[in-house]
């Protein structure tokens, strides 16, 4: 029980605190002996409810042990400027490709032409795609496969795993 006792005792004495982020989530530090060997414990206490996504990257590797130092304010504040241009670099490319694809609206008539799936069934031996128009000649776009294939010729090779199969003499096809 007194192993239990100083152990929390020493949780909220033995702690240093290494740091505070933007969303006021705090930081520490203690060094603690384990089995005869010293090591570092760190951990965060949040502000307000338990989120671990409003952890930053930085502080996330500091805590894994992938960082043997936390980071500095400078290096912080580096990294929240780093991400802000990175937000307005996003906004940036979501309104040019909103430009150019209301340009590219305006050039075409009608509905944007979507993939030509009939040349891509083409290509499959056996399949036939058959286009039906309404009475004045224009593709309604229903189509309809049809399946003209051969049955495919039985393989001379044995298979299955019977009393025919004998492990070792198969050889790919040449």
């Amino acid at each position: 029980m007194s192993k239990l006792f100083s152990r929390v005792a020493g949780f909220f004495s033995n702690r240093t605190k290494m740091g505070v982020d933007k969303a006021g989530n705090r930081y520490f530090a203690r060094k603690e002996e384990i089995d005869g060997v010293l090591k570092e414990k760190r951990w965060v206490i949040f502000k307000g409810e338990d989120d671990p996504t409003s952890i930053p990257v930085e502080w996330i590797c500091w805590l894994n042990g992938q960082r043997k130092k936390a980071p500095t304010t400078e290096e912080r504040e580096e990294m929240e400027a780093r991400r802000e241009r990175m937000r307005l670099n996003v906004a940036l490319m979501k309104k040019e490709e909103e430009e150019r694809k209301l340009k590219e609206g305006s050039t075409q008539k009608g509905k944007a032409a979507g993939p030509d799936l009939s040349s891509f069934i083409r290509q499959f031996p056996g399949v036939k795609v058959e286009e039906q128009t309404d009475g004045e000649g224009v593709r309604n776009g229903n189509k309809r496969e049809k399946n003209t294939s051969r049955p495919i010729p039985e393989s001379s090779e044995p298979t299955g795993s019977g009393q025919t199969y004998k492990p070792g003499t198969w050889q790919p096809p040449t």
